[in-house]
């Protein structure tokens, strides 16, 4: 056995995962630990505990360090959990903390880097596995892998295809740990981006068709913080909200005139807000 594991995440499928490579990679998962808090995920998390894993809920985070400590855990795998990690909590798994990111680090760290691989045109998603410091998601890398970003897809679809790259590569991260190796710096550069702002709320016509569509899609892969959820437009004297949209031209659309022509938009909803000021 190659040692104990407290999985750390909020979100069912990521539990399930990596439950399973953990077990397949010949380690022990001992605990769930995961937030005390309202969520819409939380009753299919709690009913995804496979038998015998304990569960630990800190109710802040000077609790982390205390309810891992009382399951003594020799490596701690996280992935999708909110709160920056103490370093006491940091400090309880001699092998340390592994975190999966969902981006090719050092590129797009920060909490949504999905959104702004999508946003940013890349061809490519990465998933990196790092063990993590004092910073965010500047930790030596373990082990990295990538795959095709593809057309529009909604989140269920397109983290459903993500999750073999995910179990494998974390699978291959837990036996280089096995092995000894402690992980590599990461490179130079990369960039730290946040949630998107006020500027991003309004589809903005002085933009390129291509640059509006991408942030679309990308708005389903980040939440507002401190703004309305986009992107809106004024269409037909009503504000809306884009849900879906297109470069090419799809029956039933509405044309929205961009700088270099039109972005068609395929499925929108009502809304009650303010149009931006001129």
């Amino acid at each position: 056995m190659s040692g104990r594991v407290v999985l750390v995440t909020r979100i069912p499928p990521v539990l399930v995962g990596f439950h399973a490579a953990v077990v397949e990679a010949g380690y022990e998962p001992v605990a769930l630990l995961t937030l005390c808090e309202e969520s819409p995920f939380l009753a299919d998390l709690l009913g995804a505990v496979p038998e015998g894993l304990d569960v630990l809920m800190p109710g802040r985070r000077a609790s982390i360090a205390p309810l891992l400590e009382s399951v003594r855990p020799d490596l701690v795998v996280c992935m999708g959990f909110p709160w920056k990690i103490p370093a006491d909590a940091l400090a309880v798994p001699p092998l340390g903390w592994l975190n999966g990111h969902p981006s090719e680090l050092p590129r797009h760290r920060g909490p949504v880097p999905v959104a702004w691989a999508i946003r940013a045109g890349d061809e490519e998603i990465g998933i990196s596995f790092h063990f993590m410091d004092a910073e965010l998601d500047t930790g030596p890398l373990v082990a990295q892998a990538k795959m095709p970003i593809g057309d529009w897809a909604e989140p269920n679809e397109f983290f459903g295809r993500m999750g073999d790259v995910v179990g494998s590569t974390l699978i291959e991260a837990l036996r280089r740990i096995e092995s000894g190796e402690r992980g590599t710096p990461q490179p130079e550069g990369g960039e730290y981006e946040t949630f998107f702002t006020e500027d991003d709320v309004w589809l903005d016509p002085s933009r390129t068709a291509d640059e509006l569509y991408r942030l679309a899609w990308a708005w389903h892969f980040t939440i507002p913080r401190a703004t309305e959820r986009g992107p809106l437009v004024e269409l037909d004297g009503e504000t809306v909200r884009v849900l879906r949209a297109s470069r090419e031209p799809v029956e039933g659309a509405a044309p929205f005139e961009c700088v270099d022509g039109p972005l068609w938009l395929v499925r929108t909803e009502p809304v009650l807000a303010s149009p931006p000021s001129a």
